[in-house]
C-alpha cells in the first residue's frame, strides 16, 4: 500500500510546485542527513518535476529556488512550532 505523502507547504503532491508538471519527485527542502530526517519528520517537502528538482535550474544547482524554498518552508514551520523551535532545530535563518 502506497503512502500518500503530505506537504506543510503546498496544498497538493501531485503536481511541481514551480511549473505544474505532473511528472513529480519529492523534495526534502532542507536535506542533507539529519536535515532531511527532520524535514520529513515536518512534512517540510515539496513535489518537484525532474527539471526543477536536479535539472540544469533545478533546486540542486539554482540557489535562488533553494532558497526561495527554504523560506517558505521556514514559513510554514514557524506558523505551526514558532521561530525559536526552527532555530534549534535547523540552526540558520532563512528569512
Amino acid at each position: 500500500m502506497k503512502t500518500e505523502k503530505i506537504s506543510a507547504v503546498v496544498d497538493t503532491m501531485n503536481k511541481c510546485c514551480i511549473c505544474g508538471n505532473p511528472h513529480v519527485q519529492i523534495h526534502h527542502i532542507f536535506y542533507g542527513t539529519a536535515n532531511r530526517i527532520h524535514s520529513d519528520r515536518y512534512n517540510l517537502i515539496v513535489p518537484l518535476c525532474l527539471a526543477h528538482h536536479t535539472g540544469t535550474n533545478g533546486v540542486h544547482n539554482n540557489k535562488e529556488l533553494d532558497t526561495f524554498l527554504k523560506r517558505k518552508g521556514q514559513r510554514a514551520f514557524e506558523q505551526q512550532y514558532g521561530h525559536e523551535k526552527f532555530m534549534a532545530i535547523f540552526g540558520k535563518n532563512y528569512l
